[in-house]
Order: C-alpha cells, then structure tokens, then sequence
C-alpha cells in the first residue's frame, strides 16, 4: 500500500474527508441541503438585522400600558398589539395566541424528530404516523398565522388617530382601523411592513416544508423508501423543518418580544 493510500486511510479514520464520493459521511442529497440551508440563513439574518436596524431608529412607548395608542412618533409595544385571542373578542391576553403558536411549531419538530428516529429504524407505520403530526403542526401553524394576520390587518374596533401621507401625496389625518403598507393603526407604516415581509416570508417557508412533508408521508405510506432500502429523505426534510422552526425562535424574539 502507498504512502498515499495509507495517509487517505488515516484521515478518514479520524473522521476528515479523504476525498470520496460522501465527505464527512454525508450523503450529497444532505450536502446540498445543508449548503441551502446555510444560504437561507445569510437571508433570515439579513432580514431581522434590517428590522432591528429600524427598530432602534424609533423611540419606545414609555407611557402606561392602558394608556397605548397607535402612533408614528414610536415604535408599537408587541404585547400591546398581538394580545388578541381567536373566539374571545374583547379579551385582552397579551402574546398568548402567538405563544400557543410557537408552541405548535416547536412540538411539530418533535415529531420530526420521532419520523427520522422511525426512518432509522425502517419502520414505515412509524414514520407514516408521526410525519402525519408533523403535517398537522404546520397546517395548524399556518392557521394561526393565517388568523394572526386577518386580526392585524382588521385592527381594533376603536383605531386610532393617524396622519399619513396617502396615494395622492397628500397628508391626510383620519382614524385608522388595521394596517396595511401604507398605514398603519398601531404605529409607523414600518411596523406593519416588516411584519407582514418577515412573518410572511416565513410562513412561505412553512408552505414549502408541509408540501415536502406531504410528499414524504405520501411516499412512505406506499413503500417507495421500503424500495429504496432507506429513509434518507426523511432525515433531508427533517433538516429544511428544524431550520424553519430554529428561525422562528428567533423571529418570535426580536419581533414579538423586544
């Protein structure tokens, strides 16, 4: 054996590449979502780092909670603004809807988890059963995003008092109920954009990760991995359903909680 071949052998005993077809034991379909994965991250990042840049050229509301309204001289107060609750009108529960949100996202990368353990294993009735609660997360996630945005866009039934420069480029001062990309009840019109840009390119993601999900359960519920001999794509999807759940952590943090 050569010197060469002896010094491949010893790199990849230690568990560095020793220029095969997987390096460091990674498959290429995991390489390649690993490569996609890190790209995304460089654009979430660049993403919130803009929202805090904004968010940090506004003041912050320092009156008393009762007291909040909606205006363009500071930055919202998130607990003040996302504290409504579906069925119970009226009734002021500051950030518990988008907790019960997170906590059905975070609980769908359990499941996940379960699925690749399952696809380790080779268990299709497994795999096919907690994919399908993984799916059930999603969905239920984007329900609630769904709503979450229809009560934002809707507003309060009192509004408030807003001025603002309209389509014709004039200064108008009105009552504002909800808010869109032009106004916005609950403060500057840069509230309700990076909202709706960043919650909605998430949930976009979310979209595309519980139609590969349905794609595998599918797949799975009729023996096409039991084919293959594996359950690699299992653990590929696995990848893309953490990141999105990781990247919602951080998106609830700077935009619900600061």
């Amino acid at each position: 054996m050569s010197a060469h071949s002896t010094a491949i052998g010893v790199s990849s005993k230690r568990g560095t590449w020793g220029g095969g077809n997987e390096p460091l034991k990674a498959s290429y379909g995991k390489l390649m979502m690993w490569f996609f994965l890190l790209s995304d991250i460089f654009t979430f990042a660049a993403f919130l780092i803009s929202y805090l840049s904004i968010r940090l050229g506004y003041p912050a509301y320092n009156g008393p909670a009762d007291s909040f309204v909606g205006s363009n001289e500071y930055w919202p107060v998130p607990e003040l603004v996302f504290e409504a609750v579906p069925f119970l009108h009226g009734f002021h529960a500051p950030l518990v809807f988008v907790g019960i949100m997170t906590f059905i996202l975070i609980s769908s990368s359990v499941t996940m988890v379960l699925a690749v353990e399952a696809g380790h294993r080779n268990d299709r009735n497994d795999v096919v059963k907690w994919m399908l609660w993984t799916m059930v997360g999603g969905i239920t996630f984007l329900s609630c995003q769904a709503w979450e945005w229809n009560h934002f866009i809707h507003g309060t039934d009192a509004g408030s008092i807003m001025t603002y420069v309209n389509s014709l480029s004039r200064e108008v001062t009105e009552t504002v109920f909800g808010a869109n990309l032009v106004v916005n009840e609950y403060g500057p019109p840069a509230f309700a954009q990076l909202f709706f840009f960043i919650t909605g390119f998430h949930g976009f993601h979310v979209t595309i990760g519980v139609v590969l999900l349905f794609l595998a359960f599918y797949q799975a519920a009729v023996g096409v991995y039991d084919r293959r001999g594996h359950y690699e794509m299992i653990e590929k999807i696995g990848l893309y359903w953490h990141f999105v759940d990781l990247v919602w952590v951080f998106v609830f943090t700077l935009f619900y909680l600061i």
